[in-house]
């Protein structure tokens, strides 16, 4: 059974395993969309493809470069724009959709994109969000030096150490 809840459609449609067409269609009353809502509080997918919907574009020479889908061309198929790129399409299978969704018209001027980007503080969101974390910490590894890895190396070793010899005063203590 599948179930569709949101602000302009509500219903289920109950398919059946044997053939494709629905065999059961009714509405339902706002009693009954508020406990579906309670016997299913947790909605396992929140990143929908939209207008406003700020993406990270996963392959080819923009890779790594955070969008905004501003307009959508068909099913496969996205145009998004960014403050320091011409507006493109991209194929949605090139784009990851992130949590964060900023509120603009469909194909918005750029002042309006930027002012909007700046007014829901895009790029900060972005870089306290875990996913942006740990993809400066990647980058940040990726441009480490040999010398740089071998301190690395060293202060693991010197932590270890430390570690090692509070654990022997515990336990020693202990006994």
């Amino acid at each position: 059974m599948r179930v569709f809840l949101n602000s302009t459609h509500s219903f289920i449609i109950a398919a059946s395993t044997k053939t494709l067409t629905p065999n059961l269609f009714f509405f339902l009353s706002p009693l009954q969309q508020s406990l579906q809502r309670l016997h299913n509080p947790k909605m396992p997918f929140k990143r929908y493809v939209e207008i406003g919907r700020v993406a990270q574009i996963n392959y080819g020479k923009e890779y790594g470069r955070l969008v905004v889908i501003v307009d959508v061309i068909d099913q496969n198929r996205a145009l998004v724009d960014a403050p320091d790129m011409v507006r493109s399409q991209v194929n949605f299978k090139r784009l990851s959709l992130t949590d964060i969704k900023i509120d603009i018209k469909r194909i918005p001027k750029k002042k309006d994109l930027i002012q909007a980007m700046e007014a829901a503080d895009v790029k900060n969101r972005w870089e306290k969000s875990s996913w942006g974390r740990k993809l400066i910490v990647q980058k940040r590894r990726a441009s480490l030096n040999d010398f740089d890895r071998f301190k690395i190396m060293l202060a693991k070793i010197k932590r270890a150490a430390v570690v090692r010899q509070e654990l022997a005063k515990l336990k020693k203590s202990a006994s």
